[in-house]
């Protein structure tokens, strides 16, 4: 199953990168995310980052574990997402946030596939609504940060 979703929203490019990047704040604001664990984390170049996370997603009655490798770049605004272990046959998402007049554009783009059916049926009527709430909660918890950033 694939997925793209461009928004543009009115913040600093690079407020939306540190944001998507601190993947260990999740459980905070996005409210399928029970837990997350962060390890190995590295930096194997200037301005790229590197950390291993594993989430736990609770959706109604369904509990699932899955851990990405996430490599953050600084330079390009780019953040990469690919699937480590989990209930996933195959998990990849990319973000860019771009300067845009009217603050940055966020590209986000998707592509899983679960290794049953099952899962794949149960998230497939839900997929775009699900990609669209994501999309939300990243916005409101930008705004909440650039409220709560002090001023110059």
């Amino acid at each position: 199953m694939r997925h793209a979703l461009t928004r543009i929203l009115p913040y600093a490019p690079e407020l939306l990168f540190e944001l998507v990047g601190d993947v260990e704040r999740y459980p905070q604001f996005v409210p399928w995310v029970s837990g997350m664990r962060v390890w190995n984390r590295r930096e194997p170049e200037p301005g790229v980052s590197q950390l291993d996370a594993e989430a736990t997603v609770t959706f109604s009655l369904l509990r699932e574990r899955f851990a990405t490798r996430v490599r953050r770049d600084a330079r390009d605004r780019t953040i990469a997402v690919d699937l480590l272990y989990g209930p996933f046959r195959r998990l990849r998402n990319r973000w860019r946030f771009e300067p845009h007049p009217d603050g940055c554009e966020v590209s986000f783009e998707i592509d899983f596939e679960f290794k049953t059916p099952f899962l794949d049926r149960i998230l497939a009527a839900n997929f775009e609504p699900a990609v669209a709430r994501l999309m939300t909660c990243f916005e409101q918890r930008a705004a909440t940060l650039s409220r709560s950033a002090p001023s110059s």
